[in-house]
């Protein structure tokens, strides 16, 4: 087993609830039912489909692939577990129902007490962030990981936006950093239809994070200043279909593994590449989502470097059946499951030994 700091961390860490063992009889799956959004059909003023991550599940349950008993049940992230990143000063704008109505893009939140939104908004978006903190810690114990929710890519330290309230890439990363021996380098391979310009911000002066961003050029966030950070770079035209998507996928995720080999994979694996996507903009079939999975899995198992994988954007009622269908794809090639974890990085222990909308609106992303 590889040498790990406890829950406390490093001296001078804070306490966490977030890095506690995980018996050894779970997969390293991570969901709660708290992830899903519901709350007097507010979740349908935005496309995003807020109950996506449940139906996810629920596939998984129905394929018999996994129970409620072998997946890890996600904790919230604490206040003290968020400010590792962000300001003091965001957190506290977030008591304000106007900057969450303009975060999730929801307008009629900002009439709504902060404590409703506290409870019916944000308490399912910590609980996600938190997943995401707890698969990092996973992927580098079993060498992988998926956080059923997360990806929250357009916020930073101290700006949210997109439907993104924290900032749960840049976190899980840092927790690894200051909590986990041996991990000094990540790589973040951002495949959302959109430009990931929150963790690109916040890691903009740091070299230990090398970022790869695939995405559709012409769609929010075009955050010029962000994209300074990016490493790797491949801006998509408007209704880019399989072949070539796939083909610049498994070039650049190829080249940048080969470039800098790092201690983990974080993998933004946003689903709104799905052709049809009223904001993706790009042409993506099924079989490509899922062959686009497979490839980054694939690259990231034959180098033994762990994987944690979040599920980001993806707004039409089909994709939490591609994101099932392509975890069941993943297992059925031996990248994910018990056997996978045989040959990963050298930070992993071996499995057994740890365990819709008004017309005229307008949306950003995650």
């Amino acid at each position: 087993m590889s040498k790990k700091e406890d829950s406390g961390g490093k001296k001078g860490s804070h306490q966490t609830e977030l890095y506690t063992e995980v018996p050894a009889t779970c997969l390293p799956i991570v969901y709660s039912p708290e992830y899903n959004i519901t709350f007097m059909g507010l979740e349908k003023l935005h496309p995003f489909d807020a109950g996506k991550w449940g139906k996810v599940i629920r596939f998984l349950k129905e394929e018999q692939f996994i129970t409620d008993e072998i997946i890890v049940h996600a904790r919230e992230a604490s206040e003290a577990d968020l400010l590792v990143v962000h300001t003091a000063r965001y957190l506290n704008r977030l008591k304000w129902s106007l900057v969450v109505a303009t975060i999730t893009e929801i307008p009629p939140v900002l009439f709504l007490p902060n404590f409703l939104v506290q409870r019916k908004v944000l308490k399912p978006l910590r609980t996600q962030t938190g997943g995401t903190i707890m698969a990092g810690k996973l992927a580098m114990d079993r060498g992988w990981a998926i956080n059923v929710g997360g990806g929250f890519h357009h916020c930073s330290s101290d700006k949210g936006g997109g439907f993104c309230a924290y900032a749960d890439i840049t976190l899980a990363i840092k927790f690894l950093f200051e909590r986990v021996e041996g991990v000094s380098r990540a790589t973040i391979i951002d495949l959302d239809a959109h430009q990931g310009n929150g963790h690109e911000r916040d890691f903009l002066e740091d070299r230990r994070v090398y970022i790869m961003d695939v995405y559709n050029r012409h769609i929010y966030p075009g955050d010029g200043y962000a994209k300074r950070a990016i490493k790797r770079k491949v801006e998509l035209e408007w209704g880019t279909e399989d072949m070539e998507y796939l083909q610049k996928v498994e070039l650049h995720s190829e080249g940048a593994l080969n470039e800098i080999r790092p201690d983990i994979i974080i993998y933004n694996a946003g689903t709104d590449i799905l052709d049809g996507d009223p904001l993706g903009g790009l042409a993506i079939s099924p079989q490509g989502i899922i062959k686009r999975d497979e490839i980054i899995f694939r690259a990231a198992r034959r180098r033994g470097i762990p994987i944690l994988m979040v599920t980001s954007g993806g707004y039409q009622k089909k994709t939490a059946r591609i994101i099932a269908d392509s975890i069941l794809n993943l297992h059925r090639q031996g990248l994910i499951g018990e056997e996978a974890v045989e040959g990963a990085g050298p930070s992993h222990v071996p499995f057994m030994m740890s365990r819709s909308v008004s017309s005229g609106a307008t949306f950003s992303a995650i």
